[in-house]
């Protein structure tokens, strides 16, 4: 009797139901791609790195510096590019040690209606070619380099607003200190560092769905009745 209890406990067990469990939503895709840049002063291209750098030019407006595009997203999203300070490399000084430079850029990343962002800053020493970032192509110097060259660099971060379509980068200030003295540039119009490898990553805005077409219902066809003379 004790064995037949048991069982029929363990049958009425196994044919219990388990409530039923609703799905998980669906995880959110973050993606990281190249951002649209408008560069008004593009530089060049590294020739070991391959990437393209724009000049910054210090401004006090948005249509002054770098516009930056962003793809439509959901919450917020981040910016992400490498700063760099901007050297006039020179064979000659380089070889009379008096290539000596300490640079600090300052810049600000905004909103299109002048609203500041964040801050972003790159500061490096210069005192020979091993200093440099990279090389930039299409230039009349040895080996068809550009004498303008990335040096140093800063990976840069900036959280943005939810539904920011586009952000501006601008430069502010410069500080160089050389072997000769000491120099500060605020001037507007004067490009101060380098930028390169602008990236955006961000969770896409979900596509609607398109409603479903409705199926065409046809009335069945009335039978005739012969009617008899």
């Amino acid at each position: 009797m004790l064995a037949c209890v048991g069982a029929c406990q363990v049958a009425a067990q196994s044919g219990r139901t388990s409530p039923t469990q609703k799905p998980a939503p669906p995880t959110q895709t973050l993606k990281v791609e190249p951002a649209v840049v408008i560069c008004p002063s593009p530089v060049g291209t590294g020739v070991a790195s391959g990437r393209e750098f724009c000049d910054v030019p210090i401004g006090r407006s948005p249509s002054d510096g770098i516009t930056v595009k962003l793809p439509a997203y959901k919450g917020t999203a981040t910016l992400l590019f490498d700063l760099h300070n901007r050297q006039i490399y020179s064979e000659e000084q380089v070889r009379a040690r008096k290539a000596y430079t300490r640079a600090t850029a300052t810049l600000g990343v905004l909103t299109m209606d002048n609203t500041l962002i964040t801050r972003a800053v790159v500061q490096n020493e210069f005192r020979s070619v091993t200093d440099l970032y990279d090389r930039i192509g299409g230039g009349a110097g040895q080996g068809g380099l550009k004498a303008v060259a990335p040096c140093g660099v800063e990976s840069v971060r900036v959280v943005l607003p939810e539904a920011t379509a586009e952000v501006c980068i601008l430069g502010e200030k410069l500080d160089v200190q050389r072997f000769e003295g000491d120099e500060l540039f605020s001037a507007p119009g004067r490009p101060i560092a380098l930028i390169s490898n602008v990236m955006v990553e961000y969770v896409p805005v979900p596509t609607k769905k398109p409603p479903a077409r409705k199926r065409a219902t046809t009335t069945p066809a009335k039978k005739r009745t012969a009617t008899r003379s």
